[in-house]
């Protein structure tokens, strides 16, 4: 297990990148998907392409946030026999192998209330996770998975849109820890074409109310993607571009390549 864990191990990753003039790099994969073990290999092949932070995705039936291709995956790993219990033992895996990079859980509320939520919280910290990412949790209604995250020492990391009004901006920003995930449009995830014309306004104006690490994710999906962002924001979060790399035969060789690739981009 690395010598930080939990939200400190995170923050130390965005203040060594800012200390370094470069961007954090945050690949987002599925558990489970394609096959339980191949989804380990494929965490290994982003960690040994220079990810600093590795948000693992925790297979729900009702992935509201997501679009097709995370969606395709999520089912798929349901399908194989993914639930919340294997997760947390692929991640504890993953630790054991790979002692530094953060790992965050990205899942839904249902999955961690049946679990237990103080439960969950506990699991995760001996698993070595270092936070979750809930989409679906709003931080008005959050006091209880926030209280057991910071009783664990994990991060619980908000998300913020475009459309997000200054008030619950401002309350996100308060209660968000490790860094805060800006949607860079309204809508489900996805690869897009082109970065939305309004991201550098949104960016400034969450700046303008926090000093906490700000990345940008959804429709993050090429190295110049991730350029422009470097260049306004502390780091980049790539999910369906990545998982889009995550089958066929030379599967890890691609989504290694694909993340060097990403990791130049963002200096």
């Amino acid at each position: 297990m690395s010598k930080t864990h939990g939200v400190h191990a995170i923050e130390a990753v965005f203040a060594d990148s800012r200390a370094a003039g470069r961007g954090v790099l945050i690949p987002y994969l599925t558990l489970g998907y394609p096959t339980p073990e191949r989804s380990i290999a494929l965490v290994e092949a982003a960690v040994d392409g220079g990810a600093d932070i590795v948000e693992l995705g925790i297979p729900f039936s009702d992935p509201l946030a997501d679009g097709p291709v995370i969606q395709r995956a999520t089912h798929a790993a349901l399908e194989a026999g993914a639930t919340v219990e294997r997760c947390l033992e692929w991640a504890g895996r993953l630790r054991n192998a790979h002692p530094e990079p953060p790992f965050l859980f990205m899942g839904y509320l249902n999955p961690i209330l049946a679990f237990g939520a103080e439960r969950f919280c506990q699991s995760c910290r001996d698993a070595g996770v270092d936070g979750l990412i809930v989409p679906d949790l709003p931080p008005d209604e959050a006091d209880e998975i926030e209280r057991h995250c910071r009783a664990a020492g994990i991060a619980l990391v908000f998300l913020a849109a475009p459309n997000t009004p200054e008030a619950r901006l401002r309350t996100i920003c308060e209660h968000s820890s490790g860094y805060i995930y800006l949607v860079s449009l309204t809508g489900t995830t996805g690869a897009r074409d082109q970065l939305p014309t309004g991201l550098t306004d949104f960016v400034a104006r969450v700046r303008a109310l926090t000093a906490k690490p700000l990345a940008v994710g959804f429709g993050i999906a090429k190295p110049e993607h991730a350029a422009q962002v470097a260049r306004i924001a502390d780091g980049a979060i790539v999910g369906s571009a990545v998982v889009d790399r995550c089958t066929g035969a030379e599967a890890e060789m691609e989504v290694r390549r694909f993340v060097e690739e990403l990791r130049a981009a963002l200096g």
